[in-house]
């Protein structure tokens, strides 16, 4: 595993894409009950090479009811990402994750994550990766339908501050997915 995560940082397969340089951001030990597959790092966690080390993660470890500590804990929740760099700016915030990351890097990856038992995809390009067809019509609707995932996977939307207006246009979510979450994230910890 070390030496895997160690070719990862070291990675530079999409280099002249990437506006601020590689700096790929992964984190994983082989007995991490949790894997959390999301999008790409943003400018803050390039910076600081700390995965969700912004205001999405301090929004994501709220809905897991984690402090930093069990969250930064490598040997109970692994980072894998499905661009490991920065992508650059788009329209509307940061691009899509790179799509050379997750064929490079991924199923070497999951293969040393052999203690998983739970697996967090954040936003739609995760869900569209590991779920395909079985994805409902759109990622509201896949995350309303979250217990059709699980035990495997738990889906959830990007905890980004610009998804304030999803979050109010979905009460439900908060009420209804975070104590499910928070439930299976226990059960994984046993915290």
């Amino acid at each position: 595993m070390k030496q895997l995560l160690s070719d990862i940082r070291k990675c530079e397969v999409c280099i002249e894409h990437l506006p601020l340089g590689p700096r790929p951001i992964v984190a994983g030990h082989p007995d991490a009950k949790i894997l959390i597959i999301g999008h790409a790092p943003g400018t803050k966690v390039h910076k600081t090479g700390i995965p969700w080390d912004d205001p999405s993660g301090k929004q994501l470890r709220k809905w897991m009811g984690v402090t930093d500590e069990i969250f930064y804990d490598e040997t109970k929740i692994a980072q894998m990402p499905m661009g490991f760099c920065y992508p650059g700016k788009g329209k509307s915030g940061d691009l899509p994750p790179r799509t050379e990351c997750a064929p490079q890097w991924h199923k070497s990856l999951l293969e040393k994550l052999t203690n998983v038992e739970l697996t967090i995809l954040i936003g739609q390009y995760s869900q569209r990766y590991y779920l395909g067809n079985k994805m409902e019509k759109n990622l509201t609707e896949t995350v309303r339908n979250y217990g059709n995932y699980a035990p495997e996977y738990f889906v959830l939307p990007h905890p980004s501050p610009r998804n304030r207006f999803w979050l109010s246009k979905n009460p439900w979510f908060e009420v209804e997915v975070i104590p499910k979450l928070q439930e299976h994230i226990s059960k994984q910890l046993n915290v």
